[in-house]
């Protein structure tokens, strides 16, 4: 038996919910260094902050992946893990920017980082079933298609994310800057709760639109039976501790594309954390301790608008990377685009004004296209299907890990090897990205011959 074949708007519904999860994280993205700066943290203190986001998906992906493979009843497989993270997401995205309100209690900065651990925790609780999702409904020749319209739904997602507090001061004249009840901006605020709403929503959207298999149906078709045959598996009860038995087992090509992933995100993380400071300093001009001026607001919803480009193009160009990859292959497909990213970020430094950063971001969307789609593409048809959830979630090790790196020596990067300039750490990125490009080339493509 063969997996049915799905329609493009089957396929756009079943990763709908992805559109809310990636408006939270880019509302987070663009917008929680700014907020952790408004609550007192230092520059060089905010990669130790951000660290509390990769630990949680080190620690909640892998064992979130091997129980959705496991787990199914009235309400399915990967779909409670989906709506459960929404939730609590909704709660994080809703109360962090408003810390301030349990301020009796304890430093609105330390409630601030507690939100951002909540939602970098519910996150990961939604996204690798997603991951999944894709590998269990669709045939190994949908997987390109599939997790390139998930990059689509993300870039949409986060463009309306990364704009949404700029488009809330600008076009409806909700103040950017700090009141006497609130040190953080209402637009910001708004924002995070208009992020919330929509999270649930479009997760309401794919749990109501999409069927999953049962594992019975699951057993039937026949990339489950090759798999099995050719791992020569035989079946056996399922165990937590499995995940460390999978681990030292992984596929040759997940190997492979774990260095690629760890030079990527390393690389992704740096400019989540560093944009902000580095845009109000070396653009702006402003001086390193200056968090709470009219420009250090503008600068910050500067980034939200550019972060919101990179995300456009990302979603653009999602549409075009199956076709790009049939033309030159997935691996120089990505490693491409890596480059272009690479080039995209140090080209920051060269900048004259703000408005040039757009066409940096713009090359970034490349990247950040193809390292949502590509490396998962060429791992789904590694994996044997039963395992797809706990090696989804095992493959974000590789992802988690270059950010606990870069949060760890990020800041006294900046502080004692950058003297306090933020930019050089954009730049970084940017090398971090061409090291990546030129290790795909060796990555083993079980479908990908050219």
């Amino acid at each position: 038996m063969e997996k049915r074949k799905l329609g493009f708007w089957e396929i756009w519904n079943m990763s709908f919910g992805f559109l809310g999860i990636q408006m939270g994280f880019a509302l987070q993205n663009a917008n929680a260094s700014r907020i952790l700066q408004i609550f007192g943290a230092d520059v060089h203190e905010l990669s130790w902050f951000w660290i509390i986001a990769p630990l949680m998906g080190l620690i909640v992906q892998p064992i979130i992946g091997h129980y959705s493979d496991n787990t199914w009843g009235r309400f399915g497989r990967r779909k409670p893990y989906f709506l459960t993270g929404a939730l609590l997401a909704s709660i994080g995205l809703i109360l962090m920017p408003q810390a301030e309100i349990f301020i009796a209690f304890m430093p609105a900065l330390w409630v601030g980082a507690g939100m951002l651990m909540i939602m970098d925790a519910s996150f990961n609780i939604a996204m690798e079933p997603f991951r999944a999702l894709v590998g269990d409904n669709l045939r190994a020749d949908q997987h390109t298609l599939g997790f390139s319209v998930q990059t689509a739904l993300i870039g949409i997602g986060a463009v309306v994310g990364s704009w949404l507090p700029y488009v809330l001061n600008k076009w409806f004249g909700i103040s950017n800057l700090a009141t006497e009840t609130s040190a953080v901006p209402q637009n910001l605020i708004y924002s995070f709760i208009i992020g919330a709403l929509i999270l649930v929503g479009s997760i309401l959207i794919t749990i109501f639109t999409t069927k999953e298999y049962s594992p019975e149906e699951l057993a039937q078709f026949n990339d489950e039976k090759l798999h099995k045959e050719a791992l020569g598996e035989k079946e056996k009860e399922a165990k937590l501790t499995d995940i460390f038995s999978d681990f030292a087992k992984m596929p040759e090509t997940m190997r492979q594309l774990s260095w690629v992933q760890f030079f990527s995100w390393f690389g992704l993380f740096g400019m989540w954390v560093f944009s902000t400071p580095a845009i109000a300093q070396h653009i702006y001009g402003l001086s390193i301790d200056d968090t709470k001026s009219a420009e250090f607001q503008s600068a910050g919803d500067w980034v939200g608008i550019i972060f919101g480009v990179y995300n456009l193009v990302s979603a653009i160009v999602a549409f075009a990377l199956p076709y790009i990859a049939k033309q030159i292959g997935r691996r120089k497909t990505h490693a491409l685009s890596l480059v272009l990213g690479g080039i995209g970020l140090i080209s920051m430094y060269f900048m004259p004004n703000k408005e040039a950063l757009i066409f940096s971001m713009i090359l970034v969307g490349f990247a950040w296209a193809s390292i949502l789609a590509m490396p998962y593409a060429i791992l789904a048809g590694s994996i044997h299907p039963k395992k797809m959830g706990v090696y989804m979630g095992i493959f974000n090790f590789f992802i988690v890990i270059p950010q606990i790196v870069n949060a760890l020596i990020g800041g006294p990067l900046v502080k004692y090897v950058y003297g306090d300039h933020a930019i050089y750490a954009i730049v970084m990125s940017g090398i971090s990205f061409l090291i990546a490009a030129f290790l795909v080339i060796k990555v083993k493509d079980n479908v990908d011959t050219k």
